[in-house]
């Protein structure tokens, strides 16, 4: 008996959750570790799916890798917990009854920095354990990341002959999350080997049924699908699912009319939910032919801010300076904006605003870069770190930029929040600078973050950080050319003190596809000066600044002249390399920063000369 022949013949029931079952009953910590040290509930609960009408199971293995088992310290562990979830099965099963062994996707909705390479080795180590007690089958279940679903396919196929079903979280209603539609997805996985294709968890009954109402069938096309519950919900600090059995009686119909053929359940879903796809479906014919519905309408261009010029091509054309204007600590918006116009008046060509640097509190940058817009000619450029809101909080953050036809933004991740005025709020980071790039291009292209069509494209220029103050450049270098990948258009730098390095720093990315602005913030004090040295990350002086500003004293008028000499100095030497120059504001002193702006118009118009 085999899979693929009864699937071809008839409807086949799966089984439901077992991590959320257990969790249900109290149970913590790795689920799959209580194959060594449970193994009779394991038992227990296929042989509750048996009992319901399931004609597959599947080994309690999902998160059985060596990457989520670290989680725990059983990393060394990975072959026999592996082995023991493919024997546990076997015992609950029947005769008639197929067992799979069940891999599990590792990239979710939040990224991980590991390569790929890392990621394949884990799940090669996992397959091969299982692989050793001759199951029916794989299962891949909860791919988020098509190419990953892709890469682990092909690494299971070049290990068996045994059919492989593999299954994909989906992020909204038919797309993968970055925006890859569920057909072309099933295409990629079919090339790959997978025999059978379909999607499960996150969504429920209803989601999953819309997303495959666009599916097309053919004679080699076999579909899957294992929804969730419901959506969950939290009840006294607990994950909880809506338990409707008899709601799953009717969707899995629905589900049949798509023309799936094997039908489970994810999250939430219990023995009763599983006894209802049974009495629904279970022995039926499979439906090898259907209507599918049409794609949606493309996405608009964008309509906001899109008819300024790019700052990277700007600086391409002609000598530029952007300016940074650091919004208030406190209530009281009129000096800020006088300096925005200030500056703008003074040749800036936008006026950037920091997002609470040094995880200390300010205006929110989006507030005064609308003010910006509406009460001066200055641009705005707005720093976006990854510290302060989640994923959620992060793309309405950004819709609402675009929303305001603000279209430059500075993406970072952010100062931790233990160096700041509240050092016990909670740091986010859900994504990081490079994951912060490639959501804002999705945007561009129409997309969110989870594949969900936008209904207009943004026109974001992305704009990312340089800190060439390290003791490796070339290092760093290689990160500047991993931004670019995922998207940055140009860069900043952090302030640069040393004449020297101004050429040091362009032999180093010359060959860089994107320009660079190279920065430059004027010093105020001897103190200002050894702060900056010596507590501020990526901020380095030489020996010769920090002197001159020490031999100032407590003279304010003259540390700050001294300070506005050293910059236009650095200025002198830094637009022999750089078209681009980035000024930092210290304090809200505009006045510095304007003085500055228009020195650099008059060099550069001379050098044009």
């Amino acid at each position: 008996m085999n899979i693929l022949s009864e699937l071809n013949e008839r409807i086949l029931v799966g089984d439901g959750a077992i991590g959320t079952f257990l969790y249900e009953q109290g149970y913590k910590e790795s689920f799959e570790a209580m194959n060594l040290t449970s193994p009779d509930i394991i038992q227990s609960v296929h042989e509750q799916y048996v009992q319901a009408g399931a004609d597959i199971i599947q080994s309690n293995t999902y998160a059985a890798n060596r990457i989520k088992l670290e989680k725990y310290g059983l990393e060394d562990k990975v072959s026999l917990i592996n082995r023991e979830g493919v024997k546990i099965a076997k015992q609950a099963a029947r005769p008639g009854t197929f067992v799979l062994a069940t891999i599990g996707g590792v990239r979710g909705v939040q990224r991980l920095d590991m390569t790929e390479s890392d990621i394949r080795e884990a799940l090669e180590e996992q397959a091969t354990a299982l692989l050793e007690e001759n199951p029916d089958g794989i299962m891949l279940e909860t791919f988020y990341d098509v190419k990953e679903a892709e890469a682990t396919v092909e690494m299971v196929r070049s290990l068996t002959t045994l059919p492989i079903i593999a299954q994909l979280a989906l992020g909204e209603i038919g797309v993968m999350h970055g925006g890859t539609p569920v057909t072309e997805a099933f295409d990629t996985l079919e090339k790959a080997g997978a025999d059978v294709v379909g999607v499960n968890c996150r969504m429920g009954p209803y989601h999953i049924i819309r997303s495959l109402e666009g599916v097309s069938l053919n004679e080699q096309r076999v579909l899957s699908a294992y929804p969730n519950a419901s959506m969950p919900a939290f009840d006294d600090g607990r994950v909880i699912f809506q338990s409707n059995p008899d709601y799953f009686y009717e969707k899995a119909k629905e589900l049949r009319e798509q023309g799936v053929r094997l039908i489970g359940g994810c999250c939430g879903t219990t023995p009763e939910h599983i006894h209802a796809i049974s009495r629904a479906v279970k022995g039926s014919s499979p439906l090898k032919k259907k209507a599918v519905v049409t794609e949606h309408p493309p996405e608009k261009e964008a309509t906001n801010g899109s008819s300024l010029t790019r700052l990277d091509d700007l600086v391409k054309q002609e000598p530029t300076v952007i300016v940074e204007l650091d919004p208030p600590k406190k209530l009281g918006t009129d000096r800020f904006l006088e300096g925005a116009k200030k500056l703008h008046e003074s040749g800036a060509a936008a006026v950037t605003m920091a997002d609470n640097s040094l995880a200390s509190p300010r205006v929110d940058n989006v507030a005064m870069g609308a003010l910006m817009k509406t009460k001066t000619q200055a641009r705005p450029l707005l720093h976006v770190n990854c510290r302060d809101r989640n994923l959620i909080g992060l793309q309405s953050h950004l819709l609402g930029i675009h929303a305001l036809g603000i279209q430059d933004i500075l993406a970072i991740t952010g100062d931790p929040t233990k160096v700041g005025d509240f050092p016990g709020a909670a740091s986010v980071y859900d994504v990081n600078s490079f994951h912060l790039i490639s959501l804002l291009k999705e945007m561009n292209e129409g997309r969110s973050f989870s594949g969900k069509s936008l209904g207009e494209k943004t026109s974001f220029t992305v704009a990312a950080a340089f800190n060439p103050n390290v003791r490796n450049l070339d290092r760093a270098v290689k990160r500047l050319e991993k931004k670019i990948a995922y998207g940055a258009d140009y860069f900043i730098t952090q302030p640069v003190y040393g004449k020297e390095q101004f050429k040091e720093i362009y032999e180093s990315v010359k060959h860089l596809s994107v320009p660079v602005y190279i920065g430059i913030m004027p010093l105020v004090s001897g103190r200002n000066a050894e702060f900056l040295h010596n507590e501020v990350p990526g901020i380095t002086l030489t020996d010769e600044v920090r002197r001159r500003m020490a031999e100032c004293g407590e003279d304010r008028d003259r540390a700050k002249q001294e300070g506005i000499a050293i910059a236009k100095s650095l200025i002198d030497e830094a637009i022999k390399y750089f078209k681009g120059i980035y000024l930092i504001t210290p304090f809200l002193h505009y006045d510095t920063t304007a003085e500055l702006t228009s020195y650099i118009r008059q060099a550069t118009n001379t050098i044009n000369q």
